[in-house]
């Protein structure tokens, strides 16, 4: 009977795994989209969303049916409660890749980032794969050390978020205030993302180790 729990086990673990390789997929193709004003791949990130709540739905599921049935303890708990934990922030950074998506689609076919900003969106897209690939690689190993770095890694997301709001706010801001919204909107989003991923490292952290920091 414990055997087929830890199969179960191991089937939500796989879940929550390609469900953040989905997530990166998702912002990649959404910042890939908002700097080319590309329609078509900004609209694939809102159609594939779905993908990725499903997988939610399922993590779910799976964990609230093991919780009856098995009654886990110890650190089987600890895995099914961050598993769901896990699944929230995971669907939280899919629903942020689609608002970056959307701002593409609702600018087209002019860019929604205007040129003075399109490096720093570039820095921001770039820094938001690279979480989301230690996200990917943490989960599937298990690896505390590298769930550790996404705290500190988060850092130059928000070092970007800065520099954002110090040109947007610099007397020398020729562009008004639609393109600082645009801009301002664009930027929380990522900053969410990357806030989300420093969840999920902590997470992974506690599981691995049953500590809190």
């Amino acid at each position: 009977m414990r055997e087929d729990f830890h199969d179960e086990l191991a089937r939500v673990a796989g879940a929550l795994v390609t469900m953040a390789k989905a997530v990166r997929e998702a912002m990649r193709q959404a910042s890939a989209a908002l700097l080319a004003a590309d329609h078509t791949m900004a609209r694939q990130v809102t159609v594939r969303d779905a993908e990725i709540d499903v997988l939610y739905r399922v993590v779910e599921d799976r964990v609230y049916e093991l919780v009856a049935r098995q009654q886990p303890v110890a650190g089987e708990l600890r895995m099914v409660l961050t598993a769901l934990q896990v699944a929230a922030d995971l669907e939280r950074m899919g629903d942020l890749a689609v608002h970056v998506a959307r701002a593409a689609l609702r600018r087209h076919p002019a860019p929604a980032v205007v040129p003075e900003l399109a490096d720093l969106f570039r820095t921001m897209g770039t820094v938001a794969d690279g979480l989301a690939s230690k996200i990917v690689s943490a989960l599937a190993d298990r690896d505390a050390v590298l769930a550790a770095q996404l705290d500190r890694d988060d850092d130059a997301m928000d070092h970007l978020h800065r520099r954002l709001f110090a040109v947007m706010l610099s007397p020398e801001w020729p562009l008004g205030v639609e393109a600082a919204i645009d801009g301002a909107l664009l930027g929380r989003y990522y900053e969410r993302y990357a806030d989300h991923a420093v969840n999920i490292g902590r997470h992974v952290v506690f599981l691995v180790t049953g500590k809190n920091d």
